[in-house]
């Protein structure tokens, strides 16, 4: 309203005067509320459209040949073998690893069935200092990331009061903190080019709490939350060529969670690194953002969201969550450190 209308609002004694004065600017708020929503169910129903086209007709996978693709906890397990898929693919790799004996082993095994370049460097993800420096030699020595894949991870399989105080703080370092490292280090030349993909791997335990995996659990919690977070920023700034893929899968039999099991296999399965490799690198190729694994765990997660908590405590029973932590080894390391990034090729 302008200020002369105000001043008359404020000034006049007239009844009618003072309802049209209450009343303009109400209805202002409520023609905006409906222009509003109409624009927002017209978007809703667009892209619900959208995306039941996709599932009937793919989206084109892109093209990574050329693009430098960074791995962390490449020496081993699911990193190595997204690292041999992408090197199928023609993308220059670049490998993260803080076992450097791995991380060679990977190296070794690209170059036996591909020709592309390669860059092996160790780095503990862990420490921001040594993100910062290995970051800033990939740059000079290899050029700008353009596709980023936090992958390390470790696990402790302990009940919450028996994990000791620098596990924890291990399991947020590795787990969760070192994603806002690696892509404070590489993001800023994707924005400037506006053209990348960040790939978080997180876990269904990083959407459902999970007994015997306080810590791992959490942590992965906050990758996620930071992934999404990240994609909607990105989203919201413009920047729709800078892509997300936040991965979910439940347990893989990679070593990690050795001595795990599930009661029935059918729903819930341990996972096989190599379907779970080829379902990321898919996802990646067809620009997905969320991918959860196997496709049962989507079920009990939506209805851990509308069943009351005695409901879904029945449920966690029945799939064996009380269970499935009870035989956990884990892998045989120092100070009970149990990593994906320091197992050995198996």
């Amino acid at each position: 309203m302008s200020s002369v209308s105000l001043g008359l609002c404020k000034d006049t004694q007239a009844p009618q005067v003072q309802l049209l004065c209450r009343t303009f600017p109400s209805s202002i708020i409520n023609m905006n509320a409906i222009v509003d929503t109409s624009i927002f169910l017209g978007k809703f129903l667009y892209y619900l459209f959208e995306s039941l086209v996709c599932k009937i007709i793919p989206k084109n996978k892109k093209n990574v040949a050329g693009e430098i693709v960074l791995i962390t906890g490449a020496g081993s397990g699911l990193g190595r073998l997204l690292a041999i898929h992408f090197a199928n693919l023609g993308a220059i790799l670049v490998l993260w690893d803080i076992n450097q004996e791995g991380n060679m082993e990977t190296c070794r095994l690209i170059k036996e069935k591909s020709d592309v370049k390669v860059f092996p460097y160790k780095c503990d993800c862990s420490k921001r200092q040594e993100v910062y420096r290995v970051a800033d030699q990939v740059r000079k020595e290899v050029g700008d990331v353009t596709i980023l894949i936090n992958n390390a991870g470790i696990v402790t399989g302990k009940p919450f009061l028996d994990i000791p105080d620098h596990m924890v703080e291990k399991s947020f370092l590795v787990n969760a903190f070192a994603h806002f490292w690696t892509c404070k280090a590489f993001l800023p030349a994707m924005i400037k080019a506006n053209h990348g993909h960040l790939v978080c791997i997180s876990s269904v335990a990083g959407l459902a709490g999970i007994k015997g995996l306080s810590d791992y659990s959490a942590s992965k919690f906050a990758a996620f939350g930071f992934a999404e977070s990240l994609f909607l920023e990105l989203s919201l700034q413009k920047k729709t060529d800078i892509k997300t893929t936040i991965v979910c899968p439940y347990l893989m039999n990679t070593g990690m969670f050795d001595g795990c099991s599930t009661k029935y296999s059918f729903l819930l399965p341990i996972l096989e690194p190599e379907y779970v490799a080829q379902k990321v690198v898919n996802a990646i190729l067809q620009e997905q953002v969320y991918i959860i694994l196997p496709k049962f765990a989507y079920i009990a997660l939506i209805l851990k969201q509308i069943i009351s908590p005695k409901m879904m405590l029945a449920l966690g029973e029945y799939l064996g969550a009380d269970t499935f932590m009870a035989s956990f080894k884990g892998r045989e390391k120092e100070n009970e450190l149990q990593t994906e990034t320091e197992r050995k090729h198996q």
